[in-house]
């Protein structure tokens, strides 16, 4: 997998603004994927980064760049823990999360919505997702908003800012290992 491609659609969490990322990749062989993914994780490891395939389809993996100590921090939030506990989910275990995320993936044809919680989104934007079945949000950018809008809009904007800066940085010979932030 190039690493244009993890940089452009991960940059807000390779720079440690965003708990994850979520994206898909094209693949002609799945053995090839996961050595790509293997080594991949070697380079980012050291700064507190995983990337695992969720799901797999013909020709497109669907991909998740995270970072642990971060989706433990945000899964055990009162409010996003008690819409895990909802959905069948133990939120003090976010490796057995993960698990239960892959599985409601491969089992359901539309999107589990409390994925935005693994994605760093606000539980309150995330239950009013749900509440509002994806209608009457305040503003969107990267998810619809239904709490605070005006910090919601920063987060886009930096996030904006963070993926163009990144490309370009990439495009000019930085090395992903220096682009990715370590965990705090």
């Amino acid at each position: 997998m190039p690493e244009e491609y993890l940089v452009r659609n991960c940059a807000p969490t390779l720079a440690g603004l965003k708990t994850g990322s979520l994206f898909t990749c094209p693949y002609t062989s799945k053995e090839q994927l996961i050595s790509s993914l293997r080594c991949m994780n070697c380079r980012l490891r050291p700064k507190g980064l995983r990337l695992i395939p969720l799901r797999f389809s013909e020709e497109k993996a669907l991909l998740y760049l995270f970072r642990p100590k971060h989706l433990s921090e945000d899964l055990s939030d009162a409010s996003a823990a008690e819409l895990l506990k909802q959905e069948g989910y133990d939120p003090e275990n976010y490796k057995s999360c993960i698990l239960h995320l892959c599985h409601k993936l491969r089992e359901q044809a539309e999107f589990p919505h409390e994925i935005g919680l693994f994605l760093g989104y606000p539980p309150e934007d995330v239950c009013g997702f749900i509440e509002n079945q994806s209608c009457n949000c305040k503003c969107m950018g990267c998810w619809k908003v239904y709490g605070d809008e005006e910090a919601a809009r920063k987060k886009f904007a930096q996030y904006k800012k963070c993926t163009r800066v990144y490309c370009d940085r990439l495009a000019h010979g930085g090395r992903l290992e220096r682009l990715a932030v370590p965990s705090r």
